[in-house]
């Protein structure tokens, strides 16, 4: 009797770092950023109909089947069902933190230089944030602009004032300042990308899969939990390249071509958010777990009355990306 592969869940435990890094380094694979509308369309009528059926398509092994999976997964929204945004994708992460991380730490000097790369930073994180979000829930057009002008407004604010700061100050924290930018942004960004959840709640289920309603409590975790692995995969890139910049630049290797110091850094930069990506979306498991005991008491008691003699210890929620 042929195996029966389960798709609905991944391919490695989830309950170990190891086996989150294997799923996130294939979910976030900068290559797949540049699949085909074509390719993925295929990856996901492979995918329904393997759940449907449980029969192997024709020309598939388990490997293949697993490869469909993960490039299906790259591009569709887990609790929606529906096709994200290309460059609001996991595997956009790479290919765009590269360019404007690179861009941001080059041209750090110029108050016009900062405003336009911060809203640049700023636009593409609050794509990411708002394609990446936790359940099913829309937010309103009204909801999605005002998010959008605060993320923005604290990046710039945040970015200008430490700037002004650091003018008088060692070359290497002018160096920092987005790095610090992009941590309060983060703050701001993201709770406020997702504010839905955050006022109405994401859907927490039971292990079996049972929905039980919608918690403030756990989207509020998840989001935190989002900001951390956020920072995470930023720090490397925004402060170790800077330092190595810095530590060449003093020893005098960019004074022959002075320009050569921003392949030096788009390259350290990408490097860097390549593995930074998925070991920190490792971090946390994205279906993650929240104690019944911190649920809202509505909540609690629904879960108890409905199950009165086996009542589960936690809850499942989709903290997002």
């Amino acid at each position: 009797m042929a195996k029966v592969i389960d798709l609905d869940k991944p391919r490695w435990d989830q309950g170990t770092y190891m086996g989150r890094a294997k799923h996130f380094f294939l979910m976030t694979n900068p290559l797949n950023f540049f699949t085909s509308e074509k390719r993925l369309d295929e990856a996901k009528r492979i995918v329904d109909e393997y759940r449907r059926t449980k029969v192997m398509p024709p020309g598939y092994d388990e490997e293949k089947l697993w490869a469909a999976k993960y490039l299906y997964d790259s591009a569709f929204h887990p609790d929606t069902g529906e096709k994200m945004t290309r460059i609001g994708r996991m595997s956009a992460q790479a290919p765009m933190n590269t360019l404007i991380t690179g861009c941001m730490i080059t041209f750090y000097k110029t108050t016009p230089a900062i405003v336009f790369w911060q809203w640049f930073n700023q636009t593409f994180n609050a794509v990411v944030n708002y394609t990446n979000r936790s359940g099913d829930a829309a937010i309103s057009t009204q909801q999605l602009l005002a998010s959008y002008v605060c993320a923005c407004g604290g990046a710039l604010g945040t970015a200008l004032y430490l700037n002004s700061k650091v003018k008088h100050m060692k070359p290497i924290f002018a160096r920092l300042v987005p790095f610090a930018a992009v941590c309060g942004a983060n703050f701001i960004n993201i709770p406020m990308m997702r504010s839905n959840e955050v006022l109405n709640g994401t859907p927490v289920f039971t292990p079996q899969g049972d929905r039980i309603g919608d918690s403030k409590i756990a989207a509020r975790t998840g989001i935190f939990l989002v900001c951390i692995s956020r920072i995470g995969m930023a720090l490397p890139g925004m402060t170790v390249v800077p330092f190595i910049t810095n530590w060449a630049t003093m020893r005098g290797w960019f004074n022959r071509v002075p320009m050569a110091v921003i392949p030096f850094q788009i390259f350290g930069v990408g490097f860097c958010v390549t593995f930074t990506t998925p070991l920190c979306c490792a971090l946390f498991d994205q279906k993650a777990r929240i104690s019944v005991r911190r649920l809202e008491t509505h909540l609690q008691d629904k879960i108890k009355k409905k199950y009165p003699t086996n009542t589960p210890a936690y809850t499942i929620y989709n903290k997002g990306l």
